[in-house]
């Protein structure tokens, strides 16, 4: 079986400006990586479509998907910037590249369903999990990976998934779509006190937040996982495990004040294959989320592949 890499370059194309660290090189840094280690050479390359506004609707209100059409109408009748919030940007070309990467959640969820591949990973942008029901925000416009969760229990008739989110940042957003909904587990951890500030009160029963004191180091961090997200994955039994991989955490991210290596991510990563292994039939789908120094970006990415690939 085979590790599908989803990517297109639909989603290089939106930019919020010179010096924003949620920069179109970001894949760029990925890709370049992949082929100077020959990396790409052992995943399945496969170009997403746009998600529908029916896919949308799995995670995000009506009112808020009209709004927010309507804003990026705007940019592109412009050709201009505009701001959403401080951190937040659009500009003519962002829908197209947010339809984008949520799409590619979709089909990648459809693809590893089907038994077209073992797992994906999306090499997408924008990232989404802040992006709340009815709010962008924190870079993000669509909660890729709790579309991508709904679509599996929602329309592919899945009756338990689990969302697995390691960002240096709470996923807040992923949090206010899911809470409450008994089909998905969320286990997270997070830089506590950091962006968004939120996190240290679950909102249901279905999620296990983790805050992390800022310069944990990644052997803390590893019995941290094996102490609180093992257990409850095990007793969950998952079918199908949903990652949003951000590689903040890294130690030389100027983002976050965490201490992982890419040795870390590999670990992790084989930790949660070896959950899938035992519930899942090996069904996998992670989404890029952050990373934003963008070597260790690169670095990060890849021994997240490796261990996705086996190789």
């Amino acid at each position: 079986m085979t590790t599908a890499f989803f990517t297109h370059p639909d989603c290089r194309r939106h930019d919020m400006g010179n010096g924003h660290p949620e920069c179109p090189q970001r894949l760029d840094a990925i890709e370049d990586h992949l082929l100077s280690t020959g990396l790409d050479i052992a995943l399945t390359r496969m170009d997403p479509p746009l998600a529908s506004h029916s896919d949308l609707m799995l995670a995000h209100s009506e009112g808020y998907l009209l709004e927010l059409d309507e804003f990026m109408k705007q940019a592109t009748e412009t050709g201009e910037h505009r701001a959403l919030d401080p951190d937040t940007l659009v500009c003519p070309h962002t829908w197209q590249a947010a339809l984008r990467a949520a799409g590619a959640a979709v089909a990648a969820t459809d693809t590893v369903l089907d038994g077209r591949a073992e797992n994906a990973f999306c090499a997408i942008r924008p990232p989404g999990h802040h992006a709340t029901r009815s709010q962008s925000m924190g870079f993000c416009f669509f909660n890729n990976v709790a579309i991508a969760a709904r679509h599996a229990v929602d329309v592919r008739g899945l009756e338990r998934v689990a969302i697995i989110d390691f960002d240096v940042h709470h996923g807040n957003g992923t949090e206010d779509i899911v809470a409450g909904d008994d089909r998905i587990l969320m286990v997270s951890f997070f830089q506590d006190q950091l962006y968004p500030f939120s996190g240290g009160v679950p909102m249901g029963e279905n999620m296990l937040n983790v805050p992390i004191p800022a310069y944990t180091r990644g052997g803390e961090i590893r019995e941290i996982i094996e102490a609180n997200w093992m257990p409850r994955l095990e007793t969950f039994k998952p079918q199908m495990i949903f990652i949003s991989a951000g590689f903040d955490a890294h130690r030389e991210d100027d983002l976050g004040q965490l201490g992982l290596v890419e040795a870390d991510y590999e670990w992790i990563t084989r930790r949660l294959k070896d959950v899938a292994q035992r519930h899942c039939q090996g069904r996998i789908v992670s989404c890029l989320e952050g990373g934003y120094t963008l070597s260790s970006l690169a670095r990060s990415v890849a021994a997240h592949l490796r261990a996705l690939a086996d190789v």
